[in-house]
């Protein structure tokens, strides 16, 4: 199955964002991906953490939803919408938000909604950033299955970026079955230059998965910078594409003949003791 792992460096302008993320699915589409996934806050990085309440959508009605949807049904691919931000419906979080990651089948149909369920927070006397000020967190690994072209039925866990941090979430998603694991992700300059590659790598090696890392990655019009290195990796935990910095993407071939036999050459999904 062909997999693009798109990388974007979005702005405080949603109309200009997705214009951009659908100039990336369409030359996904070109390179014959079967699957395209966009970065966390494809569709947004302001200038406040708060812009996001101003843009946030119910569940199945939008803009940025119906755009995800047409995308998919018009290059006949499965998307997966990074992230956006949709109401929570609590009253008690009118302030807050979750941020969800949505996938679409190729008719344009939703499979799976997954809001993030650990919320980043870091500080080290020059950059701080606390996502529970704005995000409401999620509680429920989701996965879904993608019939691919090439024959086999392809079980999909989903994830947003610091989920990256909290193996139990791929542990489970390793016990349900997942062949493939998604983390489509905003990683800080700072942060992912130590950790993102490692990270990735322990999350394909440790549960015998696929991984496809999207991300935002380069300098932003509010002076963020985003580490980017949207990536692919194969259950062996060897790097298949990697795309550094600024927007492009990460496209490469995912063997399902490789991942069993990693599985049967090293069968530690086996060897758990409870």
């Amino acid at each position: 199955m062909r997999v693009a792992a798109l990388q974007m460096v979005s702005g405080s302008d949603v109309s200009a964002n997705l214009r951009a993320a659908g100039d990336l699915l369409a030359q996904a589409a070109s390179a014959g991906a079967e699957l395209a996934i966009l970065p966390e806050y494809f569709c947004l990085i302001g200038r406040a953490d708060a812009d996001k309440l101003a843009i946030q959508e119910a569940d199945g009605t939008g803009p940025i939803q119906d755009f995800l949807s047409a995308a998919a049904r018009e290059h006949g691919m499965w998307v997966v919408g990074g992230t956006i931000p949709m109401s929570t419906g609590r009253p008690q979080a009118q302030q807050r938000v979750f941020n969800t990651s949505l996938a679409y089948g190729p008719q344009g149909q939703r499979v799976a909604r997954y809001d993030k369920i650990h919320l980043f927070k870091y500080d080290n006397g020059r950059e701080r950033y606390d996502e529970s000020e704005v995000l409401f967190p999620g509680d429920q690994p989701v996965t879904f299955d993608l019939p691919s072209r090439d024959g086999h039925v392809w079980r999909v866990g989903m994830s947003v970026c610091y989920d990256l941090r909290f193996p139990e979430l791929y542990r489970q998603y390793a016990d349900a079955g997942a062949h493939l694991l998604l983390a489509p992700s905003a990683f800080t300059y700072t942060t992912g230059q130590d950790h993102w590659s490692l990270l990735l790598r322990a999350r394909a090696v440790e549960n015998l998965a696929f991984m496809a890392a999207a991300a935002q990655g380069g300098k932003h019009e509010t002076g963020r910078r985003t580490w980017g290195h949207a990536m692919l990796l194969d259950p062996w935990g060897e790097v298949l594409a990697l795309h550094e910095q600024d927007a492009g993407m990460a496209v490469a071939e995912l063997s399902y003949e490789r991942l069993l036999e990693c599985r049967k050459r090293l069968p530690a999904l086996e060897h758990r003791v409870a």
